[in-house]
């Protein structure tokens, strides 16, 4: 079913000046871009339907939030050193994705939260993932970390200057996202975590890789 995706899509959920949201092709040339300010759930829920022809097959979708909040404090933690997972009794905030991340210095994560105790925008964030149930390939992305992990790649995709004026680093980040995804169904990146049922987060290469080529 992935050979089907013609567009790839990166969204960056923020409150105060509404969502924006990158799309570029298989090409990896721009196709559209833009900002939700109303109804952002279900108006990028349209768009993604009218750009892939209401055929949720044909289009891929990297959010920049967490997919959902937890329900309870972690009780793990990563060893980087062996790989592998150690319990613990204290109780941390954060999904078991955000952790690995977080592990091999990757980038530093915004700690999910429980529902309540979430800010404005993770709340945001779960009702687009809700509404674009009926895509297929929904993914968490991680922007900062898809920057620190392709930064000596010369990765090329095409970059439109449309809509940048309303935040330039916030449009950014979504076109990053839309590579992130492109990268990852293209069999160069890696999903980590998911063990606690929370979700993963969408790498555009894999941790081993990326980590061989740091110590190079």
């Amino acid at each position: 079913m992935k050979n089907e995706i013609k567009f790839f899509a990166g969204i960056d959920v923020q409150i105060k000046r509404g969502c924006c949201y990158y799309i570029i092709d298989e090409n990896k040339n721009y196709f559209e871009s833009g900002w939700v300010t109303e109804n952002i759930p279900q108006s990028l829920k349209e768009i993604f339907l009218k750009v892939s022809s209401n055929n949720p097959y044909k289009i891929a979708i990297g959010i920049d939030s967490p997919r959902m909040p937890i329900d309870k404090l972690r009780k793990r933690s990563f060893e980087r050193k062996t790989n592998s997972w150690k319990n613990n009794d204290e109780g941390k905030i954060g999904r078991e994705c955000e952790v690995i991340i977080k592990s091999y210095n990757i980038a530093n994560p915004q700690w999910t939260r429980t529902l309540q105790n979430s800010p404005d925008w993770m709340k945001l964030g779960f009702s687009i993932y809700d509404t674009l149930t009926g895509f297929h390939f929904v993914y968490e992305v991680f922007p900062s970390a898809s920057y620190r992990m392709l930064e000596k790649e010369n990765i090329k995709y095409e970059l439109c200057l449309n809509n940048f004026i309303g935040g330039v680093k916030d449009m950014l980040d979504a076109s990053v996202g839309a590579i992130t995804v492109y990268e990852f169904i293209n069999g160069r990146g890696c999903e980590v975590g998911g063990e606690d049922g929370l979700g993963t987060i969408v790498l555009p290469r894999k941790i081993e890789n990326w980590i061989a080529d740091l110590t190079d």
